[in-house]
């Protein structure tokens, strides 16, 4: 009971400032409350770690809380199957765990977190094309990058980015939408939703091979897919990104970049073999925001999917908030 009123009051804390802030912070309580049971990677000490960090920096202060809504049926039915959703609803337990699959776990307030996480990226979306904030950062779980349209996957239960993404061009009729994925695991799931819609230009960086054990796509003119070896280190990231994702994203002028926010490539991170720094993330971080000022009126929703080393993720999601807030 404790660790749930924290929990709350750090999201009470930050509604109505009145502070000129430009960046947004969007979660829920509820996101704490997906159990996915003792060591599992994808756990509620994740959001915690991170909120913990933003308040020990005082990021807190420069920083809209705003509470994260639960996605409708209608929202989640752009990009996922009825049956989906269905089985979704009819699978929640009533007490204790439940494994999807071998990695992903569901708890009764699962489908309350999983609603949360994806609506958070629709209120982020409402806010950017609002003008009310320029930029936003969505600290939610369960992640979504591995869901596709007819199955959960990978710790995944919505594709909560495709989600925020279908909602800004159904309701706001945006033509050209990027989402740039630097997990470190293939986004099967946004790939599955995507792969036919030239609206979306999907730019994605990967171990390969690795889990999901997909085939990566063909690249094309709206697919920019680069796996990288497990030996890769910084050079070969932001080789990558310099040579594929920035051309692409210059050719295309997308007006709004949602970011598949993964840090699990940080060298502290045990998830992955690819070995990043904190100063590749906040350099990736720049690059992105640089590429929204062009086209996109700095519009940025970066959404949290992957970082399971708690200490490396907190300092990453602070320097990319950082980068966010231009400070």
């Amino acid at each position: 009971m404790l660790k749930s009123c924290v929990n709350e009051l750090k999201y009470r804390l930050f509604q109505g400032m009145t502070l000129p802030v430009s960046t947004a912070y969007i979660s829920h309580p509820d996101c704490h409350d997906h159990d996915t049971g003792e060591g599992h990677p994808e756990c509620a000490q994740r959001l915690s770690a991170i909120e913990d960090k933003f308040i020990a920096t005082s990021l807190w202060d420069f920083l809209r809380g705003v509470d994260a809504p639960e996605a409708t049926d209608a929202q989640l039915l752009r990009v996922h199957t009825a049956r989906h959703l269905e089985n979704m609803q009819k699978m929640m337990p009533q007490k204790g765990l439940m494994r999807l699959d071998q990695d992903t776990v569901i708890s009764p307030d699962s489908m309350k977190a999983a609603r949360r996480a994806a609506g958070s990226v629709v209120a982020a979306v409402d806010l950017l094309m609002s003008g009310n904030m320029k930029n936003a950062f969505c600290g939610v779980r369960p992640p979504g990058h591995h869901a596709e349209s007819a199955r959960a996957l990978g710790f995944c239960l919505f594709n909560n980015i495709a989600v925020g993404a279908a909602h800004a061009m159904e309701e706001y009729g945006l033509e050209k939408i990027a989402v740039l994925d630097f997990d470190v695991h293939q986004g099967n799931g946004t790939e599955d939703i995507f792969i036919e819609d030239e609206r979306v230009l999907y730019c994605s960086i990967f171990q390969h091979p690795f889990y999901p054990f997909t085939t990566p796509p063909k690249n094309n003119e709206h697919v920019v897919s680069i796996p990288l070896d497990a030996t890769a280190k910084s050079e070969e990231f932001r080789a990558a990104i310099t040579d594929h994702w920035l051309p692409a994203l210059k050719r295309f002028q997308p007006k709004m970049i949602f970011v598949s926010a993964g840090f699990d490539a940080h060298r502290d991170d045990e998830m992955s073999y690819v070995s990043l720094t904190d100063a590749d993330f906040r350099w990736v971080a720049e690059q992105i925001v640089e590429m929204a000022e062009v086209s996109a009126q700095g519009r940025v929703v970066s959404v949290l999917e992957g970082g399971y080393e708690l200490h490396s993720l907190a300092r990453c999601v602070e320097t990319h908030m950082r980068v966010l807030m231009g400070l």
